[in-house]
């Protein structure tokens, strides 16, 4: 590291910033426990089931968007600026989708909200990777996971408070202290001495991403449902995807400053933990999105009871990667991913044979076991990421794995939530020819004073169709938690962190 990089350590008070950085962690990990467990509320309220998925994936495709150009400009600007920049728009999104009015408005809200969140997580673990040795990283990576320990325990608590005794709209507002405590600690404790650059920023290939993943997200949330598969416009779209992703991959190869620096995939470990971090992605939102739905409209839980089976995964996974800080220095990058990847495969597979009668435990069960192999595999990541590559590239590095995963969320999203209409919409017209029953129709069953007015035949058949339905989202997620760990298997064999 060069002297600059020394002079800033020696300024910056480790624990107070890693307590900042934590603290903002905090608040994008109790954010997605809490809208996940609100979501039913939200869709009782405001209607809209079919648009249920873009409330995540608008969130997600802003996310995943902009943690590629928040990594870059941190690079020539330091930390400390770009996270508070995206706390903000973060902050300003949260207080918005508080007084969303209809679907349209949430989706729209959750864009901006998105838009500040890629800078939130990757720029944590970026500080942390700065001001931390290769054998602190192990250990204090295991620390950063512990937040989503406590989120989990806090967030499906507090969300399904507001939500059964106050209103859903305070899980988006209760971000604003959070966010201003972190924004004071990292300003009054990190003290960066960054060489200022003058910024080269790849909006080429911003657009062409945005264009890609956009129209492809549009295609997977609608195909089936409102776009026929073989229609022209759905087509065209698939063609468009297509065409971006080919134009997006010829521009950054040949562009001074990518967004993407695909040279960095030339590393086999990097390449991997990047793949495997999409494949992942994708298999977390199908959890974390559609198992409260389950949980209340099938199982008719409560809000809190549905949030705490999700509040069984964010355990797992801080658990785990306290064990992995560990594991990394004794066994290696190979061993734990390996473990990771297999616990995987084991909490997906308890979803697929998952049955409403099975009840919670049952569903918290699977969500644990999927956050012990999230857990292991990516702190494994990260710290290779952080560990092979040096500062100037790190904040780029480490954004690009983080968007990886963000782009699985983003297109996990769509698929899943495609695959989900899809399948409910085939299922209700197969067993209701004669009725006008849409898939909108589970908003009733999502909110116990109208599922309580609806005839014991009609439940069943939307508690049958959503049942079928997810049964498919889950064997899809089987299928992703198959290929996370054969990915993993290519991962270079090593002994360990210690000398």
């Amino acid at each position: 590291m060069s002297s600059l990089g020394k002079k800033a350590i020696k300024q910056t008070k480790k624990p107070y910033v890693l307590g900042a950085v934590m603290l903002a962690m905090f608040m994008g990990a109790i954010e997605a426990t809490i809208v996940s467990t609100a979501m039913p509320a939200i869709v009782g309220d405001l209607g809209g089931f079919s648009l249920y998925s873009w409330v995540f994936s608008a969130y997600l495709l802003m996310n995943a968007v902009t943690v590629l150009i928040y990594g870059k400009l941190s690079d020539l600007f330091g930390r400390k600026p770009i996270i508070t920049v995206g706390i903000i728009i973060f902050l300003i999104g949260s207080i918005l989708c508080g007084f969303s009015q209809s679907m349209t408005q949430l989706i729209v809200f959750r864009f901006i909200q998105g838009f500040g969140a890629g800078a939130v997580l990757p720029m944590a673990t970026t500080i942390v990777g700065d001001i931390y040795s290769k054998e602190e990283r192990a250990k204090i990576q295991g620390y950063l996971s512990s937040v989503w320990g406590i989120s989990a325990i806090s967030g499906p608590l507090i969300g399904g408070i507001l939500v059964e005794y106050v209103s859903w709209r305070f899980v988006f507002w209760i971000n604003i202290p959070l966010g201003i405590l972190a924004i004071a600690g990292l300003w009054l404790f990190l003290h960066e001495d960054i060489e200022k650059k003058k910024p080269v920023i790849d909006y080429g290939g911003a657009a062409l991403l945005v264009l890609t993943v956009s129209t492809l997200m549009f295609v997977l949330v609608e195909g089936g449902v409102r776009l026929p598969w073989d229609s022209w416009q759905t087509i065209f779209l698939i063609g468009l995807s297509v065409t971006g992703l080919a134009v997006f991959v010829y521009h950054e190869m040949r562009t001074p400053q990518p967004m993407m620096p695909f040279d960095l995939w030339k590393v086999r470990s990097i390449l991997v933990a990047n793949v495997v971090s999409l494949t992942t992605g994708i298999m977390l939102i199908g959890i974390s999105s559609f198992l409260p739905a389950f949980v209340q409209g099938v199982m008719e839980r409560s809000a809190t009871v549905a949030g705490f089976t999700l509040t069984a995964m964010s355990i797992g996974w801080p658990i785990s990667a306290t064990i992995a800080g560990r594991l990394l220095i004794k066994a290696g990058y190979f061993i734990t991913s390996l473990i990771g990847g297999i616990a995987l495969v084991a909490g997906a597979a308890v979803f697929v044979f998952m049955q409403p009668s099975y009840g919670p435990l049952w569903a918290a069960s699977g969500s644990f076991l999927i956050g012990v192999g999230m857990g292991l595999s990516s702190t494994a990541f990260i710290v290779s990421i952080q560990s092979t590559v040096e500062w100037k590239v790190r904040g780029i590095a480490t954004a690009t794995n983080m968007f990886m995963r963000n782009l699985g969320t983003t297109i996990g999203a769509a698929l899943l939530g495609g695959i989900l209409n899809s399948r409910l919409q085939d299922y209700l017209q197969k067993t209701n020819s004669d009725s006008d029953l849409s898939i909108d129709g589970v908003n009733a069953l999502l909110s116990e004073s109208e599922r309580a007015a609806m005839s014991p035949e009609l439940i069943q058949t939307l508690q049958d169709g959503l049942t079928s339905s997810l049964h498919t989202v889950y064997l899809v997620v089987l299928l992703f938690a198959v290929f996370s760990l054969i990915g993993i298997i290519f991962i270079p064999k090593d002994k360990g962190l210690k000398k």
